[in-house]
């Protein structure tokens, strides 16, 4: 089924109109990450296909713009947590791409030692509280970063105003988890960004067949009190220039908001996805909007034709030579990376066995605990 994804409307284009313009410094770091994000996918991709990497992995490949440009808009202590199409945030928000891939192969020298593979990014040095794997399930969890927030301000006088992002798919909007944690973040007045990365399909379910009233999503946030703002997610300046003053406001009155970002994902909803749901002349419409392919013609504009003016034909090729080399570089590093030994499977779990209790105490007569 093809389907066309529906454009921004004009009530929320002039509802943020006025943003803070991204200086040419930004825009040349946003089309680096982008482009980082870009080429780290499309060797994840290699990887897979090679059996290096297990389990279930998700490509971010076409919605660049959308962790580049909301994650710019954050100051480095907030708090960002995300579903399981996290190699991109996770690159987005700082971490390095040796560590990233390190954990897509399991090795102990991964941001999570290798335990959390693909779909489980988390980078506490720089304040991202992992990917998540089942649907809806971060939704809470972004509420409780950002109460974390509200509480440390309000009980522990930190002096500090901090906002909470977390990004969810279409397919999210089904949960009711996710309902709960709207409630809340009204009734609480919890400053929780909900980042919508509306790429038009749940798995392989096209929007308007799996969420009602399709083009209003924002009514299901306001529907609580919360604001609600569309955006489109393939233009990351554009993006920064309206995410950027959402984020200040819910920073400066400590409320929630809920951002609608219309993108697309150039790969299926997994690498074992063969999407049939789609046509391919559908994903050339979209390839033709590239995120980083309109970012870097910006960039390469001349002023007086109303670009930038700030980057050469040969600026960008050594930028993607350099990023290329980056990116090979963490290959090897993933490669020859130590895998974790038995010891570790033991360690960083959510409760360890306690000796002192026997395994009637715990489990019930006649049931073994197989940890004691």
């Amino acid at each position: 089924m093809s389907q066309t994804i529906s454009e921004p409307t004009e009530r929320a284009v002039q509802d943020q109109s006025n943003g803070p313009r991204m200086s040419d410094d930004q825009a040349l770091e946003a089309l680096r990450t982008m482009q980082l994000i870009r080429e780290f996918e499309s060797r994840t991709m290699q990887a897979y296909q090679r059996a290096k990497i297990g389990g279930f992995c998700h490509i971010y490949t076409g919605q660049e713009a959308c962790a580049v440009g909301t994650i710019m808009s954050l100051e480095k202590t907030d708090p960002v947590v995300t579903a399981y199409r996290d190699h991109g945030h996770a690159l987005a928000r700082g971490m390095h791409p040796s560590a990233c891939m390190a954990e897509m192969f399991g090795k102990l020298a991964g941001c999570a030692k290798g335990k959390g593979g693909s779909m489980h990014m988390f980078d506490r040095p720089n304040h991202l509280y992992g990917g998540h794997g089942i649907v809806g399930a971060q939704t809470p969890l972004g509420l409780g970063l950002a109460f974390a927030c509200r509480y440390q301000l309000d009980v522990m006088g930190s002096g500090e105003k901090r906002v909470a992002l977390c990004y969810l798919g279409d397919g999210a909007l089904g949960q009711g988890a996710f309902y709960e944690a709207l409630n809340l973040a009204t009734l609480f007045s919890t400053p929780v960004i909900y980042v919508l990365e509306n790429n038009g399909y749940s798995m392989g379910t096209a929007l308007k067949r799996h969420a009602a009233n399709a083009d209003r999503l924002v009514d299901r946030a306001e529907a609580f009190g919360v604001r609600g703002v569309e955006m489109d997610g393939l233009d990351v300046m554009s993006l920064y220039e309206q995410f950027r003053p959402v984020v200040d406001d819910c920073r400066e009155r400590q409320v929630p908001a809920f951002v609608d970002l219309k993108t697309y994902r150039y790969q299926g909803h997994s690498m074992s996805d063969p999407q049939k749901y789609r046509t391919k002349d559908e994903v050339e419409q979209y390839k033709e909007k590239d995120s980083i392919a309109r970012l870097a013609s910006q960039l390469m504009t001349p002023k007086d034709d109303g670009g930038r003016g700030i980057l050469s034909e040969d600026d960008w090729s050594a930028m993607q030579k350099e990023i290329k080399d980056l990116v090979k570089e963490a290959m090897d590093f993933a490669e020859e990376a130590e895998a974790p030994g038995e010891s570790e499977l033991t360690t960083d779990v959510y409760a360890n066995p306690q000796p002192n209790l026997s395994p009637q105490s715990v489990y019930g007569h006649g049931v073994k605990n197989p940890l004691l």
